[in-house]
């Protein structure tokens, strides 16, 4: 593994022509290659070999159009630097994550569906959002259904979820010394140190309106009432695209294709496994909503089904249950009985920003975030904000389209710099680490390459991976 031990181990943190830099990571490979990151272009527009297997990894390939595209989006929206090296380096990152996979099998390493499960629904709203919550135009682009869809970023969250739980298992407990961090910076040269744009700190703590039984049983009436058109022989594609919450109703009538076990939540599956064929359920709860189902069809561990979604939408006084509960401890906070991060922890609903305290985070895990890459609603509101300070209670809507309420935390602004010890402390001590992190996994896949058989293409013999 010649290549990677020159090329990408000794280099987690790479700088590219004196603008910036980037990470080179192995779970964050899955988000820059996956069906979460661009729709499918045509073969003849990018060249791309769709089928082509460039390397076998067990039970696991890697196909050249991965690869490609994930060559692709560096080079043309990272403003990376091209060339068959890179490539290399993309091809030896793919292969490591595939052995991951087929090492997690052989030590039973696994995930559990719900957990999959919450990240696919974060996942596919994130990628509807970019369509501006159309469904239609998100198919049109991506050429396949909604379902189809669905499937292959719960495979791809799975594999990346899986890949994490490995690379935590492999490099736990790693830690760099203040001597190290120095030593890594050192070693830039100086005529290559980027300059970084202006950044902020900013965290949030977020409550997400509770729905209360009332407004939950109303809408189970509404169900009720839709049923029963149904059962009266009502037509189910005209009354799901007429009431509906679910975005692919556009284009499947509610209609769900065919799902196997492990690939919707737990309780839509349960209810699938429940009715009997062409059976009409009586309404029941899942995190996207509620439903009434009908069971169609049914073989073995599959089933075919079709939906109606509503989402009953917090009240007013809801919505004021929170408001009041952040602007309460926005005040503990202001009084200095409670710190705002340890409150965020406690407190907070949102699941990304939580575990740091609330601190929105930049690509490498740092809690200073240049101001073009916050959200244009955070953007804004710290705008009008003193550093230092805490927002008073804002209603929004969360990336699952839920309602909520958060308070918002501005702690530091840096102006635009070059990269220096003092200033970018967290940054170089995070790109330290990850290049200490890929050293060790560098040599666990010289050891465990054995235990598995790869085979890689010919024509990337020249990127010396497995010498």
């Amino acid at each position: 593994m010649k290549f990677i031990t020159k090329q990408l181990v000794k280099k987690s943190l790479r700088f590219i022509d004196n603008i910036g830099f980037i990470q080179l990571s192995l779970t964050g490979l899955f988000l820059l290659m996956s069906v979460v990151a661009r729709a499918q272009e045509p073969a003849e527009e990018t060249g791309f070999v769709i089928d082509k297997i460039v390397a076998k990894v067990d039970n696991y390939v890697v196909l050249k159009s991965e690869v490609d595209k994930a060559y692709l989006d560096y080079v043309t929206n990272q403003g990376g630097r091209g060339g068959d090296e890179i490539k290399c380096e993309f091809l030896a990152i793919l292969i490591r994550n595939k052995l991951m996979l087929a090492k997690a099998e052989i030590d039973s390493v696994v995930v559990s569906d719900e957990e999959v499960d919450a990240n696919t629904t974060r996942r596919i709203s994130m990628i509807t959002s970019q369509y501006g919550g159309s469904v239609e135009e998100l198919e049109k682009a991506f050429g396949k259904t909604m379902e189809q869809i669905k499937v292959e970023v719960r495979d791809m969250v799975r594999e990346q979820m899986i890949v994490s739980e490995m690379e935590q298992t492999i490099t736990k407990d790693l830690t760099v010394t203040p001597a190290e961090i120095k030593k890594f910076f050192n070693k830039i040269p100086k005529d290559s140190l980027p300059y970084l744009d202006a950044e902020a700190e900013v965290a949030q703590i977020v409550k997400v309106a509770e729905i209360s039984p009332q407004q939950k049983e109303q809408t189970k009436n509404e169900l009720l009432a839709i049923r029963d058109e149904l059962l009266r022989g009502a037509d189910f594609a005209t009354l799901a695209k007429k009431y509906s919450a679910d975005p692919s109703v556009a284009s499947n009538n509610g209609d769900m294709g065919w799902a196997g076990r492990g690939q919707m939540v737990p309780e839509f599956e349960a209810m699938a496994f429940k009715l009997k064929l062409n059976e009409i359920s009586m309404p029941f709860e899942t995190d996207f909503g509620i439903h009434i189902m009908q069971l169609l069809e049914r073989r073995g561990n599959e089933y075919h089904s079709r939906h109606i979604l509503m989402s009953p939408s917090p009240s007013p006084d809801d919505l004021k249950v929170a408001e009041r509960f952040l602007d309460s401890l926005r005040t503990v906070i202001q009084s200095g009985k409670l710190v705002f991060q340890n409150a965020a922890k406690d407190h907070s609903d949102d699941m990304a920003t939580k575990a740091d305290g609330g601190f929105f985070t930049d690509e490498m895990g740092g809690t200073k975030v240049p101001y073009k890459d916050l959200d244009p609603v955070v953007y804004f509101a710290i705008d009008s904000m003193k550093v230092g300070t805490i927002s008073r209670p804002l209603v929004y809507r969360t990336e699952a389209q839920k309602e909520a309420v958060r308070i918002l935390f501005y702690k530091s602004k840096t102006a635009p710099h070059e990269l220096s010890l003092k200033d970018d402390w967290n940054k170089l001590q995070t790109a330290t680490l990850n290049q200490k992190k890929s050293g060790i996994l560098n040599r666990w896949f010289n050891k465990v390459r054995q235990d598995v058989f790869i085979s890689i293409d010919p024509t990337y013999d020249f990127c010396g991976i497995l010498d």
